[in-house]
């Protein structure tokens, strides 16, 4: 099978749950989630038996990469990350029903449902997409593909004012970035006379080469993918929208929005990398927005007493780890061994924070499906109510902090090895800080689920169990898995990379 028919089989599925969201009565339409799991299940097995084209001759393939492993690794992380999210959106749906519009009189109760299933899958085909892109033109379509999608999940709840507000603030950065990069790419085309980035890296590698206006494009493109990404100075947006944002759109922002503008990021700034003339004034500026969002993430994560708030923070700092890695790039071509590739710990980080990100975001979703609250004080004490939720939420958020045996550390200091090898000496010092902090504010998660007791001023005592789906279940299991497997083999995701 051609590997670009993994998009339109997505695509195809989106549509198929609006038209049997429009045309079929059902009574219960969150069997439309069960239709879109079960069709990114087949669509992940089927990323295995991909065919690479045997020519790449017409104007399709001067669009899209053909070839790519790399590819293929985050088309996974894209299909991972949207099962992930309809799990959640499965448990959440009637939180959605509830702060949505009232459905016209003889509308279905559930009027809107389907959209709010739609929707993520459109979101994932922009992603893979995204992750075969080599030209500015799919770049920006891919890319804008997603930012849509996300724009109306954002504010997708429509009786929910912080949901509004999150969405609207969303809309306008949003725009602002998109243009700071359309105008990145006309200097960037002015420049190299071409919009193939293999083209682009040829025009940029030669000695004549109009630096200023080569790093003036750079510069216009680095701001509009730092806002992507969550990097400083550009992350303010990012604790607002992911609070008011429902919770599995928030996971889907954290994880998918991430690895969408990490792998824009690091198509387009490849060609400056490889410029003789160019690659020290680059990995300077990286360097600087990677230095500035560890500090601004992690710090600001400390004092936070909500929980979307503090994993907000939280997706700033781990942007922080990553642009870290991008800074750390070799100067010259010697370097060997795959770890000393930033791309390739860039992907084995974005793989790990997948698999810790989606498990802590379900059980936020089961918990809050139960508690209407998502300060710190709905999960105080609560391993006596929920020793499995507890349970999970320990692991994701050890393998957050970095502690070994999890997945996340070897993410962390597969990171700071870049930094040693390239005598980052103040990133690293940053990022060590950075790291200790993470400590402190991802295990008073776990201290207050088992050491803390509930405070009858603040919350209604309820002891009774929190019920869990059997598919969250079955995901959370698995994840849980993933994050102690890998922790101990973390072979088991690099050798994905190949």
């Amino acid at each position: 099978m051609p590997v670009y028919f993994l998009e339109i089989i997505v695509v195809a599925l989106g549509l198929l749950i609006l038209m049997v969201d429009a045309f079929v009565k059902l009574e219960d339409k969150r069997t439309l989630a069960w239709v879109g799991m079960l069709g990114l299940v087949v669509v992940f097995a089927l990323l295995f038996r991909v065919q690479w084209p045997e020519s790449t001759e017409g104007a399709f393939w001067q669009f899209y990469s053909a070839n790519d492993n790399l590819a293929l690794f985050f088309k996974g992380i894209a299909i991972l990350c949207t099962l992930g999210v309809m799990i959640m959106s499965y448990d959440f749906s009637g939180v959605v029903v509830d702060q949505t519009a009232d459905p016209e009189p003889g509308a279905h109760p559930q009027a809107g449902l389907g959209e709010f299933f739609a929707l993520p899958l459109f979101a994932c085909a922009g992603l893979m997409w995204m992750a075969s892109a080599n030209n500015l033109v799919s770049i920006f379509v891919s890319l804008e593909t997603v930012t849509i999608c996300f724009y109306v999940m954002v504010a997708y709840l429509r009786r929910n004012v912080g949901s509004l507000e999150a969405g609207v603030k969303y809309l306008i950065l949003g725009a602002l970035s998109t243009g700071f990069l359309v105008y990145g790419f006309a200097w960037l085309y002015g420049v190299t006379g071409s919009m193939d980035l293999a083209e682009i890296s040829a025009a940029l590698a030669k000695p004549d080469v109009n630096q200023a206006a080569a790093l003036f494009a750079f510069a216009l493109i680095l701001v509009a993918l730092t806002f992507k990404v969550g990097g400083a100075p550009f992350h303010f947006w990012i604790p607002d929208v992911y609070q008011g944002a429902p919770t599995p759109i928030t996971a889907f922002l954290s994880i998918g929005s991430k690895a969408a503008g990490f792998i824009v990021l690091l198509r387009l700034v490849s060609p400056f990398l490889a410029s003789g003339e160019l690659v020290g004034k680059v990995t300077l500026a990286i360097a600087i927005i990677a230095g500035l969002t560890l500090l601004i993430g992690n710090l600001s994560a400390i004092p936070q007493k909500n929980f979307k708030r503090l994993l907000a923070y939280s997706s700033i700092s781990h942007a922080g780890f990553l642009l870290m890695a991008l800074a750390c790039t070799p100067r010259s071509s010697d370097a060997s061994g795959a770890l000393s590739k930033p791309v390739t710990v860039i992907a084995f980080y974005l793989g790990a924070y997948l698999l810790m990100t989606i498990l802590a975001f379900l059980v936020m979703t089961v918990v809050r499906r139960k508690i209407a609250d998502e300060t710190f004080d709905a999960y105080t004490g609560l391993a006596k109510r929920a020793p499995f939720l507890s349970a999970a939420m320990l692991i994701a958020m050890a393998s957050l902090a970095g502690i070994p045996l999890t997945v996340g550390f070897w993410g962390k200091l597969f990171v700071f090895k870049l930094a040693v090898e390239q005598q980052q000496w103040v990133l690293l010092a940053i990022g060590l800080i950075g790291a200790g902090a993470g400590f402190y504010y991802y295990l008073k998660i776990a201290a207050s689920m088992y050491l803390g007791t509930p405070d009858p001023k603040k919350q209604v005592i309820d002891d009774t169990p929190i019920p869990i789906g059997n598919v969250a279940r079955i995901a959370m299991i698995l994840l849980m898995v993933g994050i102690i497997v890998a922790g101990v083999n973390p072979s088991l995701i690099l050798g994905l990379l190949d």
